[in-house]
């Protein structure tokens, strides 16, 4: 009989693969990996034309999951998000029409760009992988992952996301530029977005699946625990952060630290993961400041075990 692949084994390839695609963004890449493995959202934030949207092309490649993309409006309203029940007079009832939510990659692209009552039909399925009808709920297909994008909110025609949208997001992540040797790549290479649409599977949805569910039995000590706690209690201590962090963001970085150690080849986490995942997990769950320098200051105040 064949030995199980190990899960190093799964995801090297899978992180190689979109390396190539998004070039000089290992880091970025990594995370929003480490994002699929821990079940979450992601949400990207950038200006226009920094790669956004090809890297949720990569990951629907490499993971081999169903996808459709939704381009957020002013325009857009929540049926055309969820879906809508039409009436079939053949049938004498009302027939359930899926929106582009029932797929297993939904691209929600520059979603600040449609109206708040339009955001909020996300929030079902972001929580909870199902939608709500006329008052008949329906399940996501599993795996279900929402890469999100937006524009920066000084840009004309955007609408800010509410905080307790961007609290369904598991992580929030900017590409940037790219530096002079990447760019030159970029220069001189093909079509990006093309490339990643060219890109063979290399999981399948299963595989994701169980990915997940060796996530899920990464071991977390008792001290780490304990650190996790620290850095709640630390931002609920700080009155100018709107209260701190929420026991939904402990689950959350716990979450993203399990799915960085398992990308990590191990069967434990350590608070180098909590470190390596905390920006990009607690960042935009602060409603002041400068987020990210907050997050980072944090990290350098309270001990690690």
């Amino acid at each position: 009989m064949d030995a199980p692949i190990s899960p190093h084994a799964l995801v090297a390839p899978v992180q190689a693969a979109l390396e190539r695609i998004l070039v000089g963004k290992a880091r970025t890449v990594k995370l929003a990996f480490c994002c699929a493995l821990a079940g979450g959202h992601l949400l990207l934030e950038d200006v226009p034309g920094v790669g956004k949207t090809t890297l949720a092309y990569g990951l629907t490649a490499v993971l081999g999951l169903e996808f459709k993309r939704l381009q957020f409006t002013a325009d857009l309203l929540p049926a055309d998000v969820v879906g809508v029940s039409i009436f079939d007079p053949e049938q004498r009832g009302f027939h359930f029409h899926k929106g582009p939510v029932f797929t297993q990659l939904l691209l929600a692209d520059e979603i600040n760009r449609a109206t708040p009552k339009t955001q909020s039909a996300l929030l079902e399925a972001l929580a909870e992988g199902q939608v709500t009808v006329d008052g008949v709920r329906h399940a996501l297909p599993q795996p279900f992952f929402v890469v999100a994008t937006q524009n920066p909110h000084h840009q004309i025609g955007t609408f800010p996301l509410p905080e307790s949208q961007l609290d369904r997001f598991l992580m929030r992540l900017t590409i940037g530029f790219p530096d002079r040797a990447a760019e030159r790549e970029i220069l001189t290479g093909g079509d990006r977005q093309a490339m990643a649409r060219e890109q063979a599977p290399l999981l399948a949805p299963a595989d994701l699946l169980a990915l997940r569910a060796k996530a899920r039995g990464i071991r977390c000590s008792e001290a780490l625990l304990d650190y996790i706690q620290d850095l709640l209690a630390a931002s609920r201590a700080r009155p100018d952060w709107g209260g701190g962090f929420s026991p939904r963001a402990g689950l959350a970085l716990r979450d993203a630290a399990r799915a960085h150690a398992l990308l990590q080849d191990r069967d434990y986490a350590l608070p180098e993961d909590v470190q390596a995942v905390a920006v990009a997990v607690l960042a935009h769950r602060l409603p002041v400041g400068d987020p990210a320098r907050d997050v980072e200051r944090l990290l350098e105040v309270v001990a690690v075990p």
